[in-house]
């Protein structure tokens, strides 16, 4: 029994180690496998964002961070919008930074600008568990 534990154990450990992917880049010849597909499977949340937009840059590494701590609950897409043009067209972003969380292929919810890690928070919590 003790060798079972072990092994177990091990086992165990290794698959809590393992390092899930939470943070990918997106642009418009792979949106469609990198978010729409896997939305299916797992939320996915788009940051549409560009490196001279201020209110992104702030808003970028809170997103990173709560990924991180989310831990597999959700993919953070980062789509900079002048590298994927066609798809920020394609779903309305006027304004950045712009944030849609997919599911099931389609956009469920978003938000425009910058908000504070306690809101994002309850954002990913209500998104994530809805249906």
């Amino acid at each position: 029994m003790d060798k079972i534990e072990k092994i177990k154990k091990e086992k165990m450990k290794k698959i809590l180690s393992e390092k899930k992917e939470v943070e990918i880049e997106v642009n418009d010849s792979n949106f469609q496998e990198k978010v729409i597909e896997r939305s299916k499977k797992i939320p996915v949340v788009v940051d549409f964002w560009s490196n001279w937009c201020m209110p992104c840059l702030m808003l970028g590494p809170i997103l990173e961070k709560l990924a991180k701590e989310y831990n597999g609950k959700f993919i953070l897409a980062k789509a900079n919008v002048d590298e994927a043009r066609a798809t920020a067209q394609i779903y309305g972003v006027i304004s950045i930074p712009n944030v849609k969380m997919f599911k099931y292929g389609k956009v469920i919810n978003e938000f425009v600008g910058a908000l504070p890690e306690e809101v994002l928070k309850k954002w990913l919590n209500k998104n994530i568990m809805m249906k």
